[in-house]
Protein backbone atom coordinates (compact mmCIF):
# COMPACT_ATOMS: atom_id res chain seq x y z
CA UNK A 1 0.00 0.00 0.00
CA UNK A 2 1.27 3.19 -1.38
CA UNK A 3 1.07 6.61 0.66
CA UNK A 4 1.08 9.86 -0.15
CA UNK A 5 0.15 13.67 1.40
CA UNK A 6 -2.63 15.48 0.03
CA UNK A 7 -0.65 17.52 -1.99
CA UNK A 8 0.76 14.87 -3.89
CA UNK A 9 -2.85 13.24 -3.82
CA UNK A 10 -4.55 16.31 -5.25
CA UNK A 11 -1.58 16.53 -8.23
CA UNK A 12 -1.92 13.65 -8.95
CA UNK A 13 -5.50 12.31 -8.92
CA UNK A 14 -5.97 10.94 -12.29
CA UNK A 15 -2.56 8.47 -12.10
CA UNK A 16 -3.82 7.65 -8.33
CA UNK A 17 -7.50 6.15 -9.61
CA UNK A 18 -5.93 3.93 -12.65
CA UNK A 19 -3.54 2.90 -9.85
CA UNK A 20 -6.46 1.78 -7.57
CA UNK A 21 -8.61 0.57 -10.67
CA UNK A 22 -5.61 -1.77 -10.67
CA UNK A 23 -6.14 -3.30 -7.26
CA UNK A 24 -3.51 -1.04 -5.40
CA UNK A 25 -4.52 0.62 -2.44
CA UNK A 26 -3.19 3.94 -1.77
CA UNK A 27 -3.28 6.21 1.79
CA UNK A 28 -3.17 9.48 1.64
CA UNK A 29 -2.05 11.30 4.58
CA UNK A 30 -2.41 14.72 6.63
CA UNK A 31 1.07 15.80 8.68
CA UNK A 32 2.00 12.35 8.42
CA UNK A 33 -1.19 10.76 9.72
CA UNK A 34 -3.50 8.21 7.60
CA UNK A 35 -7.09 10.65 6.80
CA UNK A 36 -7.77 8.45 3.78
CA UNK A 37 -7.81 5.02 1.87
CA UNK A 38 -8.46 4.87 -1.94
CA UNK A 39 -9.83 1.28 -2.74
CA UNK A 40 -12.16 -0.24 -5.20
CA UNK A 41 -15.68 -0.18 -4.73
CA UNK A 42 -15.89 -3.98 -5.74
CA UNK A 43 -13.02 -4.60 -2.62
CA UNK A 44 -14.38 -2.55 -0.31
CA UNK A 45 -17.60 -4.44 -0.70
CA UNK A 46 -16.28 -7.92 -0.01
CA UNK A 47 -14.30 -6.90 2.99
CA UNK A 48 -17.98 -5.29 4.74
CA UNK A 49 -19.42 -8.50 3.72
CA UNK A 50 -17.00 -10.22 4.94
CA UNK A 51 -17.32 -8.29 8.39
CA UNK A 52 -20.89 -8.99 8.12
CA UNK A 53 -20.14 -12.97 8.01
CA UNK A 54 -17.53 -12.98 10.55
CA UNK A 55 -19.88 -10.99 13.27
CA UNK A 56 -23.05 -13.24 12.28
CA UNK A 57 -20.69 -16.13 12.96
CA UNK A 58 -19.65 -14.38 16.44
CA UNK A 59 -23.19 -14.17 17.57
CA UNK A 60 -24.11 -17.40 16.36
CA UNK A 61 -21.59 -18.92 18.51
CA UNK A 62 -22.71 -17.14 21.21
CA UNK A 63 -26.00 -18.41 21.42
CA UNK A 64 -25.12 -21.73 20.76
CA UNK A 65 -23.48 -21.44 24.16
CA UNK A 66 -26.24 -19.53 25.53
CA UNK A 67 -28.65 -22.01 24.66
CA UNK A 68 -26.09 -25.50 26.01
CA UNK A 69 -26.44 -23.48 29.89
CA UNK A 70 -29.42 -23.46 32.20
CA UNK A 71 -31.24 -21.52 32.56
CA UNK A 72 -31.47 -19.61 35.50
CA UNK A 73 -35.01 -18.96 37.09
CA UNK A 74 -34.70 -16.15 39.32
CA UNK A 75 -37.95 -14.61 39.54
CA UNK A 76 -39.69 -12.81 42.22
CA UNK A 77 -40.46 -13.67 45.80
CA UNK A 78 -44.23 -13.29 46.92
CA UNK A 79 -43.35 -10.80 49.19
CA UNK A 80 -41.96 -8.40 46.66
CA UNK A 81 -44.37 -9.14 43.83
CA UNK A 82 -47.44 -7.94 46.32
CA UNK A 83 -44.67 -4.89 47.14
CA UNK A 84 -45.16 -3.96 43.56
CA UNK A 85 -48.60 -4.78 43.10
CA UNK A 86 -49.14 -2.43 45.64
CA UNK A 87 -47.10 0.38 44.73
CA UNK A 88 -49.19 0.08 41.00
CA UNK A 89 -52.27 -0.04 42.50
CA UNK A 90 -51.69 3.29 44.76
CA UNK A 91 -49.82 4.76 41.53
CA UNK A 92 -53.82 4.37 40.36
CA UNK A 93 -55.49 5.20 42.77
CA UNK A 94 -53.80 8.45 42.91
CA UNK A 95 -54.87 9.75 39.39
CA UNK A 96 -57.82 11.93 39.21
Amino acid sequence: MSALTISEARATLPALLDRVEQGEEITITRHGKPVAVLVRPDLLRVRRSSAAFERADRIGRMLDEARRKPVHRGGLTSERAQEILDWVREGRDARP
